[in-house]
């Protein structure tokens, strides 16, 4: 009987030593199969297995062990690779097919890097359908906020290095997208894009604890704040309950759900008719309304239409709608951005009179449609398009009736935004990321911060500089997106159409464009991507990002593959005063015309708008009574629309602000 137990013990003792060193390797999530790692550089691989265990890495010709240490981490470092594959990665046990070597970028920032396919498909309908390529590969890093300090690795994600298809890249950023598609058309080499970013988000959120700390230690202690879970979750358990007592109060009293306001067969020939962009609707007492707001427009729809699937295009709306057909609910949105793009189903629509209706639900400024956008029935294949010029389309009338709601007191909010605290972004989807070999980085961001744009530029190079500290790469390029243009002030109820403002501003939006040009500038490893030309007026999501991708493109293609023959925006080199007149001059020629938007300010630092010509080819003369001349700055608004300096190859020049040389 003591022999058998011993020899058990023994053969346990054995199977456990050999379960032990042959435990399984664990690999960060960004290593899956389909990935592209970067080429002619070395590739760190790292991961976890049991303590002192002995770790086999192949790829191609390449072998090498690596042991690992006493808390069980390997780290090596593969050779530097020409592009091509596919390969298969074997890390000990782990096998990963399917490996391509290529440029891996890194994409991040905030909501105008999260812009989908879909929202842009309107605009390259027919290139996106044809999105086909195995060699661009797709990687989103999931969402996650971490307010305690660094971790170890990022969450699984859904898009995990896909090909670019039109089905992986519909929910996948526009920017990304295309980037991999220039790119990848530019030097055929597998490219590799990593989106990493969140909608709102201020930069302070993807600043290490470390880089603010000396100089702006409130930030931390605000983060601080947060590092009771229990009471993060007690705070987000309470705005829970208190929406949702908030939308079971409105809905009790709204008259629009007791009445079936929604029904076709109802009576709205009562109802006040007003026009969608006075917003007075939207007002009592010349305050916005809080809580909801019932619109109805009627249709006429022929035989040759009814019955057949469609599409209802209503804009962008402010701020949550539920719309509804016929008294059927097609569609609904939580919030403003996105724009409305609501599917109607076969059999729905019928002949003769129909009605939409449109219940507003605000718990904040003032509920209104948005201009200058599209706003139609589309029928056929011309359905998934937003040009009204097409011929299987009905234009919406500016007209609806109108009537109140459930007028309600503001929802209790305790913000518990994480992924807004400085360091919470850093911390969860940065810190892990780190040291995935890429090529480049581009940063798309920075509406968030223009409510304060006086700290940017220090923010800006301590996030570059936190991020090259991660990844132990001192000259990692960047690219930073400089802010589009954009008109803010119909969120706060301006009336339609917004008056362009023709006169000197001092514009939040410009200081900050102003700190990413100078941050770029200062920075021999960064390259500005400006695109004033390329925003809406209201919408902070404009939708050309082909177009944006195309800048970021250029960016690299001088910043990273060192082609001098690729000239960037135009730049300012030089103000002087010559002869009672300022001339500046530009690092390169520019297309010769009258221009517009530049202002000088004199010694009280009052600024007046100024003529301005080209002059000898990379040269502008601005012409002023002003005695003293002080400073000169060009397109200094939020939304610059009349700004025309641009290259010969017709980029647009920066907005920027500097002394005169007297």
């Amino acid at each position: 009987m003591k022999m058998k137990c011993k020899l058990t013990t023994m053969l346990i003792g054995m199977l456990c030593a050999f379960l032990t060193v042959h435990a399984k390797v664990q690999m960060p999530q960004m290593f899956q199969s389909g990935m592209v790692i970067q080429r002619g550089k070395p590739v760190p691989v790292w991961g976890t297995a049991d303590a002192g265990e002995k770790v086999t890495i192949r790829i191609n010709k390449f072998k090498t062990v690596v042991i690992s240490d006493a808390n069980g981490q390997f780290h090596v470092n593969l050779p530097a690779m020409k592009a091509g594959g596919p390969y298969t990665l074997m890390v000990g046990d782990v096998v990963l097919t399917n490996v391509l070597v290529g440029d891996v970028w890194l994409c991040s920032g905030q909501s105008n890097i999260d812009v989908t396919i879909e929202r842009v498909y309107p605009q390259y309908t027919k290139e996106i359908d044809n999105f086909s390529n195995d060699n661009i590969r797709l990687f989103r890093v999931q969402n996650e906020t971490n307010t305690h300090g660094v971790q170890k690795d990022i969450r699984q994600t859904s898009i995990n290095w896909k090909p670019l298809t039109k089905e992986n890249a519909w929910l996948f950023s526009a920017v990304g997208s295309f980037l991999g598609k220039r790119m990848f058309e530019q030097t055929g080499v597998p490219q590799g894009i990593i989106v990493n970013s969140w909608g709102g988000t201020p930069i302070e959120a993807w600043i290490s604890a470390d880089s603010l700390e000396k100089d702006y230690p409130i930030l931390i202690e605000k983060t601080r704040l947060y590092q009771k879970d229990d009471f993060v979750k007690a705070q987000a358990q309470a705005n829970q309950l208190a929406d949702q007592r908030w939308n079971e109060l409105l809905n009790a009293k709204d008259p629009g759900i007791q009445q079936h306001f929604t029904a076709l067969d109802y009576d709205d020939s009562t109802w006040e008719t007003v026009n969608q962009y006075s917003m007075e609707w939207a007002k009592n007492n010349g305050r916005g309304i809080i809580g909801s707001i019932w619109l109805r427009q009627h249709i006429q729809i022929d035989k040759a239409h009814a019955e057949q699937p469609a599409r209802l295009l209503l804009g962008t709306l402010f701020d949550a709608d539920y719309t509804y057909l016929n008294g059927k609910e097609i569609g609904r949105t939580y919030y403003q951005y996105p724009p409305r793009r609501y599917d109607i189903p076969e059999g729905l629509l019928r002949e003769g009179d129909n009605v939409i209706t449109v219940r507003f639900i605000n718990k904040y400024g003032i509920a209104h449609f948005i201009p200058e956008k599209p706003y139609m029935l589309a029928f056929g294949d011309d359905r998934f398009s937003q040009n009204p010029m097409l011929k299987d389309v009905i234009l919406l009338s500016e007209n609806w009736k109108h009537h109140p709601g459930a007028e309600m007191p503001s929802c209790p909010n305790g913000d518990i935004s994480l992924q807004n605290l400085p360091t919470s972004l850093y911390n969860a989807v940065v810190y892990p990321l780190a040291p995935y070999a890429v090529r480049g980085v581009v940063w798309y961001q920075g509406e968030s911060n223009t409510g304060n744009p006086a700290p940017y530029a220090d923010y800006l190079k301590k996030m570059m500089g936190c991020w090259r500290d991660t990844w132990k790469d001192p000259k990692m390029p960047f690219v930073i997106v400089q802010l589009a243009n954009y008109d803010g002030r119909q969120q706060t109820g301006m009336p339609h159409p917004i008056a362009y403002q023709a006169t000197p501003v001092n514009s939040n939006w410009a200081q900050l464009r102003e700190a990413q040009r100078t941050t770029a500038k200062n920075d021999p490893y960064a390259a500005l991507a400006v695109i004033n030309d390329l925003g809406e007026t209201v919408d902070i999501h404009p939708l050309r990002k082909k177009e944006v991708a195309e800048r970021i493109g250029l960016c690299f293609d001088h910043l990273v593959f060192n082609n001098n023959k690729v000239k960037l925006s135009p730049e300012v080199i030089s103000a002087e005063l010559k002869n009672g007149k300022v001339v500046l001059t530009l690092d390169q020629p520019i297309l010769s015309r009258e221009f517009n938007e530049f202002e000088i300010a004199d010694d009280k630092g009052v600024f007046m708008n100024v003529e301005a010509t080209a002059i000898n080819g990379n040269q502008i003369e601005l012409k002023s009574s002003i005695n003293n001349p002080q400073k000169v700055r060009y397109a200094w608004k939020d939304n610059p629309l009349h700004a025309n300096v641009r290259s010969l190859s017709g980029l647009p020049m920066s907005s920027f602000e500097i002394n005169i040389k007297k």
